[in-house]
């Protein structure tokens, strides 16, 4: 049976009840995890905790079935509360509605449109830096959990969060701590007889008992946040205007980008975990229709985020039905299990998450990159740096643009153009040829060696300044150069131009199947003349020969 590009039954071929098992139990797991964070995303985004819960049901129902990515969670995310927050303000639940299903649609045309697979064209610094923010922000998140700090409204800024988490110091809960670092045990020291349940799991169930049996004074959900209303909310249809949908592309575009980035960042973490691989475009359609689906019942944004799907594969998730346990468990407690899910403390959710945080940042791999070059490490930086300290999409925004940047700046570094002597020397030529070619007087060579692109063609221009007298031919060998842009082209164009101004032609040798098309479709061929584009050196200089003695 296949929904859209994912196919069921292949992807459970070999199902057995271990998978089942530890399906079940991620399930389960990622979604009391997630539950506090659908409450705390709602509630900040200034909507009831419910539209929180109900955007984890949809979106991971949604993204577990038509996901590129198997083990995938989807949820509200702490992204989107900044942009939920700001359309709320401005045109209230009825904007929010239309900016998160429009998002929605915007996602699936760009998957639709084959843009997942840019994904490919990250670096891996961008990559890591990225991986090691989220675990940054995952950890501050819950910090003030995991000491059960009482602190007054911090803002969403990192800055802030540790400012508040410092003036509150004199507030550290022991009991919290206890809790906590119990959990933290708990979960990192490895029980043979433990390896079938996740040990989260077990921490979890702990914390709870002990919690309750003892009646420890830590802060649980039910402590912390308001009470979770029994029922799933009803279908909201918005009021729609050209004047409200206007003003809602911008948060739209803003939602996509952000949904676009985590959700594939989030998959290709996955795929290093699991060993398997995504497809990016199904990816960004499931996103796309978890947005619509989240937007009919009045709920958040949406995306797979990175810290969920990591703790789904953490705790033994594997194929989609993880996803399907997280969202029909997350229905339940909004049905009927909300007193019960309430007693859970934060502590132990923080703790849980702190682990997640501490093998999200991938120590061994981050150490390793800081052995590369600096442009890589300058790369990782900027983007931790952004990710933590603005937020995630633009952390990655400039990370691309810089890694880009300096891309440029090798492969510039790695072109070349000479100026050829009198005379030039074949390579590997047989021995039964001459091993040199006179180049005639009033010829003047220039060899291009590597890509032919905007970023090198300042070379080319000073090379052609040069010579103080001006030659009767300019020949321009391109047997190294595989690719050349449209900006290479007006290069060539000029150097034309410049040509005919002094009263001598251009030449062109050797020029490969890319550059070659390049010149044809662009009209610059029969500019050029095609007797001055030759397939070898011989011809070029036999052609130079005719030229300056004619």
């Amino acid at each position: 049976m296949s929904i859209g590009n994912f196919d069921l039954v292949q992807s459970l071929k070999g199902y057995n009840r271990r998978l089942f098992l530890g399906d079940l139990s991620a399930g389960f797991i990622v979604a009391i995890v997630a539950l506090p964070l659908c409450i705390a995303f709602a509630i900040a985004s200034g909507l009831e905790p419910e539209k929180g819960i109900i955007t984890g049901i949809v979106a991971s129902l949604i993204v577990a079935i038509f996901s590129g990515s198997h083990v995938q969670i989807a949820g509200p995310s702490g992204p989107f509360v900044v942009i939920a927050f700001g359309v709320m303000q401005q045109a209230g639940l009825n904007g929010l509605i239309i900016a998160t299903f429009t998002a929605g649609v915007m996602l699936i045309i760009m998957g639709r449109a084959g843009l997942g697979s840019l994904i490919r064209f990250i670096a891996y610094p961008v990559i890591a830096g990225f991986t090691a923010g989220v675990a940054i922000l995952l950890f501050t998140t819950e910090f003030g959990d995991m000491l059960g700090l009482h602190t007054a409204a911090s803002g969403g800024s990192l800055i802030a969060k540790w400012q508040s988490y410092f003036a509150a110091l004199g507030t550290v809960n022991p009991w919290a701590v206890i809790v906590t670092a119990g959990c933290v045990l708990v979960i990192m020291i490895r029980v043979k007889w433990l390896k079938r349940v996740p040990q989260s799991f077990v921490a979890l169930i702990l914390a709870t008992v002990a919690v309750q049996v003892f009646n420890l004074p830590v802060d649980t959900i039910g402590s912390r946040f308001a009470n979770i209303s029994a029922g799933l909310p009803s279908p909201v249809f918005p009021q729609l205007s050209f004047e409200i949908v206007r003003e809602m592309i911008q948060p739209a575009m803003a939602i996509a980008l952000l949904a676009a980035i985590e959700s594939l960042l989030s998959a290709v973490v996955a795929d290093g975990m699991t060993g398997t691989t995504h497809n990016p475009n199904n990816v960004l359609v499931a996103q796309g229709l978890a947005n619509i689906g989240s937007s009919f019942f009045g709920g958040l944004p949406a995306c797979a985020a990175l810290a969920r799907t990591a703790t789904n594969v953490r705790n033994g998730g594997r194929t989609f039905v993880s996803g399907l346990v997280h969202a029909l468990v997350l229905a339940l407690i909004a049905l009927a299990l909300g007193e019960w899910a309430s007693l859970i403390p934060l502590a132990s959710l923080g703790a849980i998450l702190f682990v997640v945080a501490f093998n999200l940042f991938n120590w061994p791999a981050l150490s390793a990159l800081f052995k590369n070059p600096r442009s890589d490490i300058a790369v990782l930086l900027a983007t931790l740096g952004i990710t933590v300290l603005v937020d995630l999409s633009t952390g990655v925004l400039v990370g691309m643009a810089l890694a880009a940047v300096l891309f440029i700046q090798r492969m510039a570094a790695a072109t070349d153009v000479n100026v050829v002597t009198r005379e030039f020397r074949r390579e590997a030529a047989p021995a039964t040829q001459a091993a040199t070619i006179t180049v005639p007087r009033g010829v003047e060579v220039y060899e291009i060696n590597g890509p032919f692109f905007f970023g090198a063609v300042y070379k080319l221009r000073e090379a052609i300044s040069l010579p103080s007298k001006k030659p009767r031919v300019r020949l321009i060998r391109m047997s190294k150069v595989n690719v050349m842009d449209s900006t290479g082209l007006h290069a060539l164009e000029e150097v034309y131009h410049i040509c005919r101004k002094e009263g001598s032609t251009l030449v062109i040798s050797e020029i490969h199947a890319q550059p070659f098309t390049a010149l044809m479709k662009s009209g610059l061929l029969d500019i050029f003349g095609e007797a001055n584009v030759t397939a070898s050196f011989e011809d070029a200089i036999s052609r130079a020969e005719q030229i300056v003695h004619p």
